[in-house]
């Protein structure tokens, strides 16, 4: 567990957590913790049991707001993509008037870069620290929605030179990601509209307007998955259609090896049978210009066959 003291953007370690449940003359308290913090911290900050149940509970939790006397309880996910595959991770939020806890079970990378950040907007307020995270965790989804797209892309050039069965296997693990991806975005923007309309006492009047670009962008991310949704099923498509267009060809020079070797196959039954009597059955080198005749044969039905593009 980390304590820090925040004023106007510059930290100040805090050693003794006693210190952080009293309301600092300037600033605020930003407490990183642990889930196995949350014993010493509930009763500290008289922090909701049902909060605390969540943060401990191994299932997963949607997105949400919840509040409680004296301080606002959020679930919010933060997204990675991670070899080829998406994680969510939740970032469990208390926000009280002054002090902001923010309580995970795994690193989250949006706590390292949100820093800088409130540096830079000398950020003195634990609602305006709590906008630039859920900010920056929003744009995050969009990087992620680039690598997606990218990763679409390749496997459709993928698709389209040379099919493979495992082509398939990663449409259909690519398409249930999104699918999953896109159902924990309707609580998410649930959540985010809720910080833009809701009359709530914690957060700054004039910051709500702020968490409307926010809602936006969530909508705009909403909007895109649903593209990518409806990607995976052209492309899914187009994996099928190619399958088929590759069974027709391999049945097209079946069929044309088949046709030319037909009159290869009547002419040597002909000649295989015992009659007495076939012309040029006796004749001096007969076997050569019957050889020579079929390879003449098959070969110019092979360039007739290659000039209309059979084959």
């Amino acid at each position: 567990m980390k304590i820090r003291h925040v004023t106007q953007g510059i930290f100040k370690t805090i050693e003794d957590i006693s210190t952080a449940t009293v309301p600092p003359a300037e600033g605020f308290y930003w407490i990183d913790a642990d889930v196995d913090d949350l014993t010493i911290l509930q009763p500290l900050f008289s922090l909701h049991e049902l909060a605390v149940e969540d943060c401990l509970s191994e299932e997963e939790q949607r997105p949400k707001i919840e509040i409680h006397e004296g301080h606002y309880f959020l679930v919010i996910n933060s997204i990675r993509f991670d070899d080829e595959e998406i994680f969510l991770r939740a970032l469990n939020i208390f926000l009280g008037r002054h002090y902001i806890i923010t309580v995970t079970k795994q690193k989250i990378n949006e706590l390292r870069t949100l820093k800088p950040i409130l540096l830079q907007e000398q950020v003195s307020r634990p609602d305006h620290f709590l906008y630039h995270l859920v900010d920056i965790v929003v744009d995050n989804y969009f990087l992620v929605g680039d690598r997606i797209e990218v990763r679409i892309e390749s496997l459709e050039e993928a698709i389209l030179m040379h099919t493979k069965k495992s082509h398939l296997n990663e449409i259909i693990g690519l398409r249930s990601e999104i699918l999953w991806l896109k159902k924990v975005l309707g609580p998410q923007k649930e959540l985010i509209a809720t910080l833009n309309k809701k009359d709530l006492k914690l957060i700054d009047d004039q910051l709500q307007k702020y968490f409307s670009d926010i809602y936006e962008n969530a909508v705009k991310i909403s909007e895109t998955f649903d593209t990518y949704r409806d990607l995976m099923g052209n492309l899914r498509e187009a994996y099928q259609s190619s399958l088929a267009n590759r069974a027709n060809e391999i049945m097209r020079v079946f069929t044309a090896l088949t046709t030319i070797f037909m009159p290869l196959t009547f002419i040597t039954g002909i000649y295989g049978m015992n009659f007495d009597y076939i012309p040029g059955l006796h004749m001096h080198g007969g076997s050569y210009v019957l050889l020579s005749f079929m390879l003449l044969l098959g070969f110019g039905m092979f360039f007739i066959f290659r000039k209309k593009e059979w084959l």
